[in-house]
């Protein structure tokens, strides 16, 4: 039987007024799908590359948007281990800013009673991502000096405590004293504003000259040449996300036995044992403490003025969407 439901839509890429509002007939779920109900739907700034053009969806039109969370509806043939009324949750698979959808059963992350729907919506991307830069990308080590970048951000305030649960000493940038203060809420050793002091020399002044020994930059631009400039010998740059503009690889200066990565998590979690893990790993920082802080709950219909307040730079903690 088919339900009537709404989604975001853009026919093409632009700015935020490209999101608008349809209504559309959802199928049945197929062999393999399960049909989830969304009751909270996370904002990523992956998502406003995706609307941009930046990182182009596979087909246009499309629905933006790469997580959410819900309760299951209705079940395909062929599934099995999933129950109608079970809460669930999922990422990395665009088309979650609808009020319904079909999925793979696969992907289907199963949410133990204390992890809220906002909470594991807001943290699932993020925390997967976490997960890939602290596991396996360079594994933290008890001791090591980790800089990041956009400390009181949805990603930056998950970054900040699940590398301090590794024993790492974290340094962080933000833009006011307000953002300072939530992020060292959050386990952040020391706050760099940026906008008051040139953060590589604030960075090398608070590690004796040495450098950091890992740095994970969503900004990019001038930003990540600077950040290559503080990692001492033998660490490790990751550079997540070009806020600031694309990155030209060819124009970058990296020092001598300095690594810089561009790891993807939308590629990571392709692979389906890293995307398990990766959620196990987020759902046990989740029942141990890590909190996912919302900034804002938006209705569906407000999808344009979820991308517009998290491309501002003025949120922090993770914006979410709810039909």
């Amino acid at each position: 039987m088919h339900s009537a439901e709404s989604r975001i839509y853009l026919t093409a890429y632009g700015d935020a007024s490209v999101l608008q509002l349809q209504s559309f007939e959802l199928p049945p779920p197929a062999a393999g799908e399960v049909r989830v109900r969304h009751t909270a739907i996370g904002v990523n700034y992956v998502d406003i590359y995706h609307r941009s053009g930046l990182y182009p969806l596979p087909d246009l039109p499309a629905t933006p948007g790469v997580e959410a969370a819900g309760v299951i509806e209705a079940i395909g043939a062929g599934v099995s281990g999933l129950a109608i009324g079970q809460r669930v949750a999922y990422a990395g698979l665009p088309g979650s800013y609808a009020s319904a959808r079909n999925l793979p059963a696969q992907r289907l992350i199963k949410l133990p009673g204390e992890v809220s729907d906002q909470s594991i919506a807001a943290a699932l991307l993020r925390g997967v991502t976490a997960h890939m830069l602290f596991d396996h990308i360079r594994k933290v080590q008890p001791g090591d000096t980790v800089l990041i970048h956009a400390a009181a951000g949805g990603l930056g305030l998950l970054l900040v405590q699940w590398a301090k649960t590794l024993g790492a000493r974290v340094i962080g940038t933000v833009s006011t004293p307000a953002k300072a203060a939530l992020a060292i809420s959050h386990g952040l050793n020391h706050a760099i504003l940026y906008r008051e002091q040139p953060f590589a020399a604030a960075t090398l002044a608070l590690t004796d000259g040495h450098g950091v020994d890992y740095a994970v930059d969503g900004i990019g631009g001038q930003t990540l040449q600077d950040t290559l400039s503080v990692v001492s010998a033998g660490g490790v740059v990751a550079s997540v996300g070009q806020v600031a503009g694309p990155n030209d690889a060819a124009q970058l200066a990296v020092p001598p036995a300095v690594t810089l990565c561009h790891p993807s998590v939308i590629q990571f979690m392709a692979d389906a044992t890293q995307y398990q893990q990766g959620a196990a790993a987020t759902l046990h920082q989740l029942t141990h403490g890590l909190r996912a802080t919302v900034a804002a709950v938006l209705p569906l219909d407000h999808a344009a003025q979820a991308h517009r307040l998290l491309e501002s730079g003025q949120s922090t903690g993770a914006i979410l969407l709810q039909p």
